[in-house]
């Protein structure tokens, strides 16, 4: 027997005015209370004419908006969106949601949202609105929550960014492992120079492999009293390959989900595992020539610097010492490679450098203009000490005196200490700031028009001017 067909439901277009129909005025009206939290009627002129809230809208003074037009009772921003709301009320439909923000007496704006039919044509329209205060409160609340996790995750990211630099330029060797297996989750530098191994081949080995296995009761027995109390006196214990004996400080710490120990290894004989500035003999030299005026740099025979003074980690615009070591010093010094190769084959074909001009480059962009020394030391493994002395600012020039930064004799000496390329760029320089600081006089410091003379444009010319330190910097930031 076939299914029998279901009677087609009424489309609701269809439904509405049978609905309508069983309703009466006052019957509607409950209705249209009942389903909206605010509900207006405004005439065909946006006028408001008659206005019904709950108790909660008792503080917002709704019944001052009758007789004023709707756009008038919202803020600035919310005005296109009422007068699309009016426009687009028509009989047959109900229009979109919108929501608009009405200027409170209580001083916090009051979001609703709304949206608008007319039952007529020509006739009033009827606003239905939601209250959104709780909506908008949740909303604020969610950013304040967002802002403060923000703040909170700067705060650990700097946190853990001072404790990875603080690890790595750290000069006691230090190991972090894993409290279960042994096994190295972290080492420092001064650990891989200790055990004679590269940070990455240190990674997941168990922390006993690292030593000799005469050694092997004793950590095993001072890893299971860290443990079992937390607390674990000091060991001696071997290296392998006879990089001699160290004394293992271990400390118990809980983190990320689990429990590690840092292992401290202190050399026991003066040399292991340090370098030749760490020996206490050269303390005083370096006390010394850390608090040099002028900047100090040793490098090996590959020029990677090895040691540096603060004075030139402040003409190389650097925190720490530990940003310079391991990389090459032409990182820094030259205006271009070509300057900085002259330099060094002067140094490897004579042994020495006096006098060299050049500049040294900052990581933030600053160029200061020094005078390098250089020498080389002999022995194996060689090294290279320069020291930097800083030049004081030149002076502005005056072309009436046809004052120069450089004599032709200083000029004819830099042959073959600086490659022509340089030369020609420096002289080229000195024209171009001439020009400028003539423009700049004959215009009476008016920049336009010096650089309309010139035939540069005004950023152009502020770059230039910036460059060479001519004019008012803080006026060309300004302008």
């Amino acid at each position: 027997m076939p299914p029998r067909p279901r009677p087609a439901e009424p489309a609701p277009h269809e439904a509405l005015p049978k609905v309508a129909a069983l309703l009466g005025g006052t019957t509607a009206g409950l209705a249209v209370t009942a389903a909206s939290d605010l509900s207006l009627i405004v005439d065909a002129d946006g006028v408001i004419r008659g206005a019904t809230g709950g108790d909660d809208f008792a503080d917002e003074k709704i019944a001052g908006w009758l007789g004023r037009r709707l756009i008038d009772t919202v803020t600035v921003e919310s005005r296109p969106k009422v007068d699309e709301l009016l426009r687009d009320a028509g009989p047959g439909g109900v229009t979109r949601w919108r929501q608009v923000n009405h200027p409170s007496p209580t001083g916090t704006d009051l979001p609703i949202r709304y949206a608008a039919l007319r039952p007529d044509a020509g006739g009033p329209i009827l606003v239905l609105g939601r209250d959104m205060r709780t909506v908008a409160a949740l909303q604020r609340r969610l950013a304040d929550t967002q802002q403060t996790l923000e703040r909170d995750y700067d705060r650990l990211r700097a946190a853990e960014t001072r404790y990875r630099l603080l690890f790595q330029i750290c000069g006691e060797a230090v190991l972090v492992v894993d409290a279960m297996t042994r096994r190295v989750i972290e080492a420092n530098p001064a650990a891989a120079r200790l055990l004679g191994r590269p940070v990455r081949r240190l990674m997941g080995v168990d922390a006993v492999e690292l030593f000799d296995p005469a050694s092997l009761r004793t950590i095993e027995s001072q890893h299971g009293s860290l443990r079992a109390t937390g607390q674990a006196t000091d060991i001696r214990a071997v290296l392998l390959q006879g990089r001699g004996e160290v004394t293992i400080s271990a400390s118990l710490f809980r983190g990320e989900g689990g429990t590690s120990a840092i292992l401290r290894l202190l050399p026991e004989r003066p040399g292991a595992g340090a370098t030749v500035e760490d020996h206490p003999g050269a303390l005083p030299t370096r006390a010394l020539i850390e608090a040099m005026p002028e900047g100090f740099v040793v490098t090996d025979s590959a020029r990677r610097v090895i040691w540096a003074n603060t004075a030139f980690l402040e003409l190389a615009q650097l925190a720490a010492e530990g940003q310079a070591r391991g990389r090459s010093i032409e990182t820094w010094l030259g205006r271009d490679e070509t300057e900085a190769r002259a330099l060094f084959a002067t140094l490897q074909d004579h042994g020495s450098v006096r006098r060299f001009a050049s500049v040294v480059r900052g990581a933030y962009g600053g160029m200061e203009d020094v005078e390098i020394a250089a020498v080389a030391a002999p022995g194996s493994p060689g090294c290279l000490g320069f020291s930097i002395r800083a030049l004081p600012p030149r002076s502005s020039l005056n072309i009436g005196t046809r004052t120069e930064p450089r004599s032709v004799e200083q000029m004819a000496e830099l042959v073959g200490r600086v490659s022509m390329k340089t030369l020609v760029r420096e002289t080229t320089d000195l024209i171009e700031k001439l020009c400028i600081e003539a423009a700049l006089r004959i215009t009476r410091d008016n920049r336009a028009s010096a650089a309309e003379m010139l035939g540069l444009s005004r950023q152009g010319l502020y770059a230039k001017m910036r460059r060479y330190g001519v004019g008012d910097l803080d006026a060309v930031e300004e302008g």
